[in-house]
């Protein structure tokens, strides 16, 4: 079963935030709490990717970039204002991945491999554990990313849709399609 998780937000928490990006859109120098408040977690989300700091830090960068330059078009849909810049850094790396060819890491801890597990209904959690962990590590980027926000990062769907621009029912239907062909693949 899921945990609670730091990233579902309170409606207070989504008023407030929400008052933080109107204000950055009417002063651009506004932005820089929104920067401050979500620079750490972009930059992780972005070098849990890549293994490379320099590359990290340089993507962490243009998502603000983009983001500020996109910000006027920013639309607020229930969701933590994090979520669109999750998508703005998703994309960056889906990019460097295409254009630089940059290595792809996959940062596997066992605890979220167990949820995995557990999703699935299997019951030899320790015998399928390696195999768990060789499969995910062998997912298209789309499944992978799929996979580390719900079970590693431990996000809503609804998130989740809205950072992969998805629906919140594709978001499900393709997670558990996912699941399913682990379920397959391990047994």
């Amino acid at each position: 079963m899921l945990q609670p998780s730091k990233y579902h937000a309170t409606t207070t928490d989504l008023n407030n935030e929400n008052a933080l990006v109107e204000a950055a859109k009417k002063d651009p120098h506004q932005f820089a709490a929104l920067y401050s408040k979500y620079y750490e977690r972009i930059f992780r989300f972005i070098y849990q990717r890549l293994d490379d700091k320099e590359q990290a830090f340089d993507s962490t960068q243009q998502v603000f970039i983009k983001a500020l330059e996109k910000l006027p078009k920013y639309e607020f849909k229930g969701v933590p204002f994090a979520s669109w810049l999750y998508r703005i850094a998703s994309n960056e790396v889906v990019d460097l991945f295409r254009t630089q060819k940059a290595q792809r890491t996959v940062n596997i801890d066992s605890i979220s491999v167990y949820n995995i597990i557990e999703e699935i209904q299997e019951s030899k959690i320790d015998e399928y554990h390696d195999k768990i962990v060789n499969i995910i590590a062998d997912l298209p980027e789309d499944e992978l990313q799929l996979i580390e926000m719900r079970f590693f990062e431990k996000r809503a769907f609804k998130e989740i849709a809205e950072i992969l621009n998805l629906t919140e029912n594709n978001a499900k239907v393709k997670t558990y399609r996912i699941l399913e062909k682990l379920k397959k693949t391990i047994k």
